[in-house]
């Protein structure tokens, strides 16, 4: 008989996830339906985007062959019913303190630390660079992990070495552009361009750097079709960006500059966002959403 997730101790709440205590080792790792953006958690959910946020982690896990916090399977019987299918179990790591960024194209933060002063994160880049120029080659551009309600702040490497010193963050930066080349180079088997991408990384008892939290969802992944991509302008994607193109649109009637939370979202941007996520899961794992656990 499974457990009720009331067995387990509550340890924290993110933007998205719930975090439970399983035993001395291990957590329970709960993926809501809940939407962030401009750092605040919006008063819509995007029905089942819980479990398309685990199951597409589940099959990059084992796609990336890279040590990762997975404590048992998707189905483990240590996960309490109601929240079957978007849940994990996980190893708990000491996190580091850096979101680890990695980008094939600029566009986002990226651009508008380009537009102002010819670099990210500290890495000059070449003149004449828009809106989804390729790079030659990804770029690791780390990020401070801000509190809830607070933003990320883009850092430069050296600043990585401050927070975490020389050997681990050569190491995190090593790992993140190793993971991000090979779900890019999937993605694209796909006809599907992973622009950038952020990951969490810890360390386990043993020392060893962890691949922790989610990957390559379209929570914290920029997809974009690759039949369609044109360097210069925005591109659509199969992301959350889709949320923020519209509370930044003239629809939505919110000034982002004011302190004014954003409003909720119409029934039709709610199903087009859980469309693309699906549509993002399906065409990058080539299966179908309705076969995963709970759907």
């Amino acid at each position: 008989m499974r457990p009720a997730l009331s067995d387990y101790e509550h340890l924290a709440s993110g933007k998205v996830r719930e975090l439970y205590r399983v035993d001395d080792e291990t957590l329970l790792f709960v993926a809501s339906d809940r939407i962030s953006a401009y750092d605040y958690i919006l008063d819509s959910q995007i029905p089942d985007k819980g479990r398309i946020l685990t199951a597409m982690s589940v099959f990059f896990f084992d796609l990336v062959d890279a040590p990762n916090h997975l404590a048992g399977p998707p189905d483990d019987e240590r996960i309490p019913a109601d929240v079957l299918g978007r849940a994990l179990v996980v190893q708990e790591l000491e996190m580091l303190p850096v979101e680890a960024v990695a980008r094939g194209y600029l566009t986002g933060s990226g651009l508008i630390d380009y537009q102002r002063t010819g670099a990210v994160c500290g890495i000059a880049l070449p003149t004449g660079l828009v809106e989804a120029s390729k790079f030659d080659q990804p770029l690791f551009t780390p990020a401070t992990k801000a509190e809830l309600g607070l933003h990320d702040e883009n850092i430069a490497f050296d600043d990585v070495i401050g927070l975490i010193g020389k050997e681990r963050a050569e190491q995190l930066r090593d790992r993140t552009l190793q993971t991000y080349r090979r779900g890019a180079e999937h993605a694209l088997t796909k006809g599907i361009i992973l622009a950038d991408t952020k990951f969490e990384f810890g360390v386990d008892k043993s020392g060893d750097l962890c691949l922790a939290d989610e990957v390559f969802t379209p929570d914290s992944s920029r997809y974009w079709r690759a039949a369609d991509w044109k360097e210069g302008v925005v591109q659509q994607s199969f992301d959350k960006q889709f949320v923020r193109n519209w509370l930044t649109g003239p629809d939505s009637g919110w000034d982002r500059a004011g302190d004014t939370p954003p409003p909720p979202l119409p029934p039709e941007v709610v199903e087009a966002t859980r469309a693309r996520y699906i549509e993002a899961y399906e065409s990058i794992s080539g299966l179908k959403f309705s076969s995963w656990i709970g759907a």
